[in-house]
């Protein structure tokens, strides 16, 4: 680790949802993604979102996302394994383990008109825990002109699982389960609880699984590159959900049951 995690950015994390490590990653890590970024987009490894927002956007310059692209690169294996990432994440958790539940590459090209509407984590995978979060981290500056993330704070303590949505609309999956995500868009409910945070190559924020978070469209000229880490600490355990896709070797019979390899490989150990 850069530098030890403050017991301060660990209360935010847990009161807020949300905190921001400015500067902690060293940009080292992110050298080799640049290549891999372009392979995981010519490859077929990530989708347009685009014409899923369903007004005519097949033409319009591309959201792309995919998951899982360190099975097949080796720098993305290395960031969500053996970087500074690790020991941060496992900090802010109180975790004395991690396991890794995915990656995913997020890409919004400059004039990419796509919102990423308001969403939580957790109702896309088939996980329970208090110790499970989002590493999301920029490989270009980001700010409210090109898509960076913006949070509702505190809203992973309000006890609510939310159907997923399609990420570019709000229609919830289908056969999913929960409450529908709330109008947060100009909601005064919602305004003075609204953070969002200018960020380099090198800051990270790390978000609650169940915090709501959104993203405006990329307005500028230029790209809007991330790359999230969902991880799971202690109480993870495997919770079936309807509607969601499901990994081979997870049925029903390890529902309930903590989380591990082969389908979460162990990130780290108690005596790493």
């Amino acid at each position: 680790m850069t530098r030890p995690i403050t017991e301060a950015e660990v209360t935010s994390f847990w009161s807020e949802g949300v905190v921001v490590l400015r500067g902690i990653l060293p940009t080292n890590w992110l050298a080799g993604l640049d290549e891999a970024v372009e392979h995981a987009i010519g490859s077929g490894e990530t989708a347009n979102l685009g014409p899923i927002a369903g007004d005519s956007s097949t033409s319009s310059p591309g959201f792309y996302a995919g998951v899982d692209h360190w099975k097949t690169s080796t720098a993305f294996s290395a960031l969500a394994f053996d970087s500074p990432v690790v020991p941060i994440v496992a900090s802010l958790l109180r975790s004395r383990h991690l396991w890794l539940w995915e990656d995913s590459l997020l890409v919004k090209e400059p004039g990419a008109p796509f919102e990423t509407k308001f969403h939580s984590d957790d109702g896309y995978f088939h996980v329970s825990g208090e110790q499970v979060c989002t590493v999301w981290i920029p490989l270009d500056p980001a700010g409210p002109h090109n898509g960076a993330l913006r949070w509702v704070r505190g809203s992973h303590n309000e006890g609510v699982s939310y159907r997923p949505n399609l990420f570019v609309t709000d229609e919830p999956l289908p056969h999913t389960v929960g409450s529908v995500v709330p109008e947060v868009e100009g909601s005064p409910e919602f305004a003075d609880r609204m953070v969002s945070y200018d960020l380099e190559p090198g800051d990270i924020t790390v978000h609650h699984a169940r915090t709501l978070h959104g993203a405006p469209a990329n307005a500028s000229t230029s790209r809007r590159r991330a790359v999230s880490i969902r991880y799971c600490g202690d109480d993870a355990r495997y919770c079936i959900k309807p509607g969601l896709s499901v990994r081979e070797g997870l049925d029903a019979s390890l529902d309930g049951h903590p989380v591990g390899p082969p389908i979460c490989p162990a990130v780290l150990s108690a005596t790493s």
